[in-house]
């Protein structure tokens, strides 16, 4: 897999391994050929996200996770399962981009007593996900969503974060 993790903030350390292990899950779970696939990953804080999303989304609020998909693979209805990426004339599969802020996570995986890794593991499949066109805004295509997210976590070890 073609990752591009850039961090902005020093306290990501552990970033690299999750997003690895991740992406990766993802990846086999879609049955996409990891070694053909780009994603770059940003690595921040409450600062730039909250930029990011006033930029992008017109929030001009911090967030967990942002995704910015390399194309649109949504369904053209509800619950339905997304397009599947195509190789461009290189042979590879550019996805899209991940920031994910620190501060966020930290302090949502405080606040719900877990486990900090676990925690972004999930938003970096969630955010993934996104790239793949996977979405929550109608409930049918966010159901789906999650029993995704749920299935690929499971096969990680990591408990249902939607159960607590």
């Amino acid at each position: 897999m073609n990752l591009e993790i850039t961090l902005e903030d020093d306290r990501w350390c552990a970033l690299e391994p999750l997003a690895t292990r991740a992406i990766a899950a993802v990846l086999d779970h879609c049955e996409l050929d990891a070694d053909m696939c780009e994603i770059s990953v940003l690595g921040c804080g409450d600062v730039r996200i909250a930029e990011l999303n006033a930029e992008f989304r017109e929030k001009p609020t911090a967030t967990n996770v942002l995704s910015w998909p390399a194309d649109d693979l949504a369904a053209d209805q509800a619950g339905g399962i997304p397009l599947t990426p195509e190789p461009d004339f290189t042979g590879e599969i550019a996805l899209g981009d991940v920031a994910i802020s620190y501060d966020t996570c930290a302090r949502e995986a405080g606040d719900a007593g877990k486990n900090m890794d676990d925690h972004v593991t999930h938003l970096i499949i969630h955010g993934t996900l996104h790239l793949l066109g996977y979405d929550h805004i109608r409930d049918l295509d966010a159901t789906l969503m999650e029993e995704v997210e749920v299935e690929i976590l499971g096969k990680l070890g990591i408990d249902d974060p939607y159960n607590v």
